[in-house]
């Protein structure tokens, strides 16, 4: 049994905290919060974009930890699962795996690429599994677009196209705040690099259009330039959208025997042939949100037992993935092309 210790008892502590409910192998063993409502169970506060309200959650059998140090000292502890505010992440990291924990921890590994390089540096020092919570891979209609594309399925990448777009967050007051998330250019839209990086490697060049606020890029169009024979991918994500506009992600991949179609609300998971025939693939985990969390929690659980790092939870795609986006905020702001 792989027993996690959770840090951070906010909004994605608590999706975790769901997610791991349905664990094979693996249980949340201790949390840690300087919250002592929370340590008591009270977790009614936390709100999100997505997924059930907080609640008052059963805590019989889980250790309730004040400290980061109570939690690493605890022998019980095998995987510290890292929901802290990501300019926390770093330290917090680098600490477990010092203490000789596995680490997963929430996106974006950090907001620094120089504290990113630190982190993936300490877990090959410690010898232990350094694993990075990106969550797009593991939801249905994106796991299938990375599997048909990995797969060769359907044949080669020929283009794609994604979109992330929401309004303005309102839920959180440090969700808008960039000095503790990279603004939506880091904290929304590495969720598109890294699964770009994932299915289409990284490229060599990006340049990149957008609209900047307060010197924080709030939206941008990218083109993913991979040289040469390599396909054209570009991308759309941003929170400029006012309010009342619905959360979507989007993509459009052309494959050399197949187009893959998707947009939240509007367009199911379609897989368009070239005989003229269009399906809807069945797709694992249902509607729920949360279910994508299980298999990624799962996924990390499994790392650990194995003793192997699991591609979708890399450090190294993670930590690319934050210096793509940052290499499309400077082509933002400076109007040129960017090498990566």
């Amino acid at each position: 049994m792989v027993r996690i210790g959770l840090v951070g008892i906010g909004f994605m502590g608590w999706i975790h905290w769901l997610g791991a409910q349905k664990l094979r192998g693996g249980r949340i063993a201790a949390i840690c919060s300087r919250d002592a409502k929370k340590r008591a169970g009270d977790w009614r506060g936390i709100r999100g974009n997505f997924g059930p309200p907080g609640a008052q959650v059963d805590l019989a059998g889980v250790k309730a930890h004040e400290t980061l140090d109570q939690l690493l000292a605890d022998p019980d502890i095998d995987l510290v699962d890292v929901c802290n505010p990501t300019q926390q992440h770093p330290e917090t990291a680098i600490r477990a795996l010092k203490a000789g924990k596995h680490v997963l921890v929430e996106k974006a590994i950090s907001l620094d690429p120089a504290d990113a390089d630190a982190m993936v540096q300490a877990a090959k020092q410690a010898g232990k599994l350094l694993m990075v919570a990106h969550v797009l891979p593991f939801v249905p209609e994106f796991a299938f677009a990375a599997n048909a594309i990995r797969s060769g399925k359907f044949g080669k990448l020929q283009a794609a196209h994604f979109e992330r777009i929401i309004s303005k967050p309102d839920w959180s007051s440090e969700i808008g705040d960039a000095s503790k998330t990279g603004g939506p250019a880091v904290d929304l839209h590495i969720h598109d690099t890294h699964f770009i990086g994932l299915v289409c490697g990284v490229p060599g060049h990006v340049f990149s259009t957008g609209v900047v606020e307060k010197d924080t890029v709030v939206h941008l169009t990218t083109q993913y330039l991979y040289g040469p024979g390599g396909p054209p991918v570009t991308c759309s994500s941003g929170a400029l959208a006012q309010s009342g506009r619905p959360f979507i992600h989007a993509f459009e991949i052309f494959l050399e025997r197949a187009t893959l179609l998707y947009r939240l609300g509007a367009t199911p998971l379609t897989v368009l042939t070239a005989d003229g025939k269009s399906e809807q693939p069945p797709l694992e985990g249902g509607a729920d949100p949360v279910n994508a969390f299980t298999t990624e929690i799962q996924t990390a659980v499994d790392g650990v037992v194995a003793g192997k790092e699991p591609d979708l939870l890399s450090g190294k795609l993670a930590r690319d993935a934050l210096v793509l986006c940052y290499k499309e905020c400077e082509s933002v702001k400076s109007g040129k092309l960017v090498a990566v």
